[in-house]
């Protein structure tokens, strides 16, 4: 079992920026590939970012390219997003997610194991 809690979420502004985290606890998350996905209200949850167990291969939603960075500490058993110039439509519910084909990344929330709580970003225009 893998026990992932996120926190860093918050109200701001549009164009500011927020650092997601995601620790983990029960396993050593470098044995899993980890995702963060967003729910808007009245949305399905979307994809948002990917990382492979090594960091080498990442994946990212069309929309959130060269503004959302994810990263991840082994060695913390953590896993960040760093999102920039925020805009209003960033607004949703953020979780991080672990899959356990560690090597790889994918889009797809049914292939994920475990999943966090959540953590509110609200973007104000």
């Amino acid at each position: 079992q893998v026990q992932l809690v996120e926190s860093g979420g918050g109200l701001v502004q549009d164009g500011d920026s927020l650092r997601l985290s995601c620790a983990a606890s029960g396993r050593t998350l470098g044995r899993y590939a980890m995702g963060w996905f967003r729910q808007a209200l009245g949305k399905e949850r979307e994809f948002v970012a990917a990382i492979n167990w090594s960091g080498g291969s990442t994946d990212y939603l069309e929309s959130v390219k060269g503004r959302f960075t994810i990263s991840r500490d082994n060695g913390k058993n953590t896993v960040h997003l760093q999102m920039n110039s925020l805009k209003p439509e960033d607004t949703a519910v953020y979780y991080c997610a672990a899959d356990g084909r560690y090597w790889s990344v994918t889009r797809v929330a049914g292939a994920y194991d475990y999943w966090g709580q959540g953590t509110q970003v609200t973007v104000s225009s």
